[in-house]
């Protein structure tokens, strides 16, 4: 595929990158290598600091999540 160089560069076209969310893009050896970093799948977080907050604690304490730091530094 050719396609020409703008001002603003160029433009990838989506299919090309598969389920990618993220490319990486580098020179190598006078190539420009664009590389996958992260795809999203359907039944996961597009970033995992989001799912975080789900299901924080799974033990017998009331209130861990709450009061984490009580448990965690006896404060």
């Amino acid at each position: 595929m050719k396609v020409k160089v703008e001002d603003a560069g160029v433009t990838v076209p989506k299919r090309m990158l598969g389920g990618a969310d993220e490319v990486e893009i580098r020179s190598e050896e006078g190539r420009i290598v664009i590389e996958p970093v992260r795809s999203t799948g359907a039944d996961e977080d597009p970033d995992p600091v989001l799912g975080l907050g789900r299901d924080p604690v799974s033990c017998d304490a009331p209130g861990a999540s709450t009061n984490h730091d009580a448990y965690l530094y006896g404060t």
